[in-house]
């Protein structure tokens, strides 16, 4: 690796840049020519993460030509906006010939971190259920074989734990409360009225660290938006949870909580690819929130009816609403191109359609600015990405006109940021709630999970909905996620959210997991089983047909997954 002395000086810098490559004869003798640019860890065998300087990686870019953009990160928020017999999963804990509850098993959490010292996470004794903490957002010492953060053990835990004042020792701490949520969700123990999905199931926690700067004003985050992540610190996060788990020699399920309305929504970006790759591995599941995004008015489909032919997109903006960004995503076959109309009728003329071409404009009686980015062929698909960038938009009705250059297929997608990440203000006017399953839970092999009403039978209002844009579908279940009861670091709270059903699929994973490798059932279980198994036991209404594009396959009940299974 091409690390030099002051890493720990280039990583953590507020002017670094990281990004992911795949490694191939290309990329190797790039860096060999490029020493600015700093390679360190090889995730999982085949992706290098590098990190250079702002002024560096602007040069690189034209040394990748269009396709840089599939490396760079991309930013990602929290996926929050009940009861564990609707979800067969405590008739599983109190059947007496299964009598699962996760013993022996490894749930991961790459989030916020944890509230380490609530009684939800500890044993009898009053010693830790937590293996391991990974905290990204401290300098060092790193764990070994990584480059960011630092690392707690579980004898580091239950020192802390016996101590007057705790952090101390162990300094970690969940200023959100996400993490600690779901994994109380998924994992905590009896404590009064709480009781998770797999209580006996041991935990590894992962802390991200917040998006860099870089990134952050890439993607237009709103100064206000504490909580943004990037892909690279999940992709480095998730591999730290496997190489504990391969030292445990035990098996592992990963839950990811954190989703993005960036990318291509296919599955071919490196950071699903990198996630596919391990949902296959011997004794790995990992489970995907779907995403809280189908009323937020973020996505519009159009269709191109033949080449010379347009079509508008219309974006209502309200007042204050600072910068906005948007991606358009069109097929392999085709090829677009934009203008854009701003509310008082200024023109920022058809800008030609060429890979990696940028266009910017200063509107003359306005404040804000216009830039049009074109990337094709995208990296894997061959798809364009369109990028429209808007800063300080002036209120009223946008109009990004698309122009068929070449079409064969016709049909784009237009995606605005998550919830969060852009004004409550700005919205498309032809909205549609489809094609609104963010990222990664568009992967490929991941169990994507959706949210339902426990107590009405209904689907969670803001559940976004299938399918992704290679229609293939998702979600692929449902679980409860509306006013579910879990651990905050204040103590005892509800949330709502597709993030909470990934939690309590994930526990319920990990009772197969129990079942199926620690038992010694089927000891090759990963991800495609567990999610095959969990979709043939989903509750189905007779009044619908499935799969569907909000509910997939039904909704989670685990006992009746294993009364199936006596059948096979």
């Amino acid at each position: 690796m091409n690390v030099p002395t002051s890493v720990e000086q280039i990583i953590y810098s507020s002017d670094t840049v990281d990004f992911v490559l795949r490694q191939n004869a290309f990329v190797d003798q790039l860096l060999k020519n490029n020493p600015s640019v700093f390679t360190t860890q090889l995730l999982a065998g085949r992706y290098i993460v590098c990190y250079t300087d702002t002024k560096t990686f602007n040069s690189l870019i034209d040394r990748f030509g269009s396709s840089f953009i599939s490396y760079i990160s991309l930013v990602l928020g929290l996926l929050d906006r009940t009861s564990l017999a609707v979800t067969g999963i405590m008739q599983v804990h109190q059947q007496p010939y299964l009598d699962l509850r996760g013993k022996g098993v490894l749930l991961g959490f790459v989030d916020t971190g944890i509230d380490y010292t609530q009684s939800a996470f500890r044993y009898e004794d009053g010693s830790s259920r937590i293996q391991f903490i990974y905290d990204q957002t401290v300098t060092g010492p790193p764990p070994a074989g990584f480059y960011v953060g630092t690392e707690y053990t579980n004898e580091q835990i239950n020192q802390a734990l016996r101590a007057e004042d705790p952090y101390q020792t162990v300094p970690q701490r969940d200023e959100n409360g996400h993490g600690t949520f779901l994994a109380s969700v998924a994992a905590g123990n009896d404590s009064g009225d709480l009781l998770g999905a797999a209580p006996d199931a041991e935990l590894i926690i992962v802390k991200l660290r917040e998006a860099r700067p870089f990134y952050r004003n890439w993607f237009a985050v709103p100064p206000e938006q504490k909580y943004a992540y990037e892909s690279t610190a999940i992709m480095v996060g998730v591999e730290y949870i496997i190489k504990k788990a391969r030292q445990l020699n035990r098996p592992v399920v990963i839950c990811i909580g954190a989703g993005t309305t960036f990318g291509a929504h296919d599955g071919f970006s490196i950071f699903e690819e990198y996630l596919s790759n391990i949902a296959n591995l011997r004794g790995v599941c990992v489970c995907t929130a779907a995403g809280n995004e189908s009323q937020a008015r973020h996505h519009m489909q159009g269709l191109i009816a033949e080449k010379g032919a347009t079509q508008n997109i219309d974006l209502k903006v309200g007042e204050n609403a600072g910068n906005v960004i948007l991606g358009i995503w069109s097929t392999i076959s085709d090829k677009i191109s934009l203008s854009v109309r701003s509310p008082t009728g200024e023109l920022m003329a058809r800008v030609p359609s060429k890979p990696g071409a940028t266009s910017r404009s200063n509107l003359v009686l306005e404040k804000s600015s216009v830039q049009v980015e074109y990337y094709f062929p995208y990296e894997s698909t061959g798809s364009q990405l369109s990028s429209v960038n808007i800063n300080n938009a002036t209120p009223g009705i946008w109009t990004i006109t698309v122009y068929g250059d070449i079409i064969l297929n016709g049909t784009f997608h237009a995606w605005l940021p998550l919830t969060g990440f852009v004004s409550p203000t700005v919205e498309f006017l032809s909205a549609t709630p489809y094609y609104t399953v963010v990222c990664p839970s568009t992967m490929f092999g991941s169990i994507s999970c959706g949210a339902y009403d426990s107590t009405t039978g209904s689907l969670f209002s803001d559940s976004s909905w299938g399918p992704t844009r290679l229609d293939r579908m998702a979600p692929d279940l449902v679980a409860p996620g509306v006013d579910v009861g879990g651990v905050y670091p204040s103590g005892p709270g509800i949330m709502s959210g597709t993030s909470v059903a990934s939690a309590i699929t994930a526990g319920a994973c990990a009772l197969m997991m129990q079942w199926g490798i620690v038992e010694k059932n089927d000891v090759a279980l990963s991800t495609y089983q567990i999610r095959a198994y969990l979709i043939r036991g989903c509750n189905r209404s007779p009044t619908m047909t499935y799969p569907n594009t909000q509910w997939g396959y039904g909704s989670l009940n685990l006992f009746q997954t294993f009364n199936l299974m006596r059948e096979l």
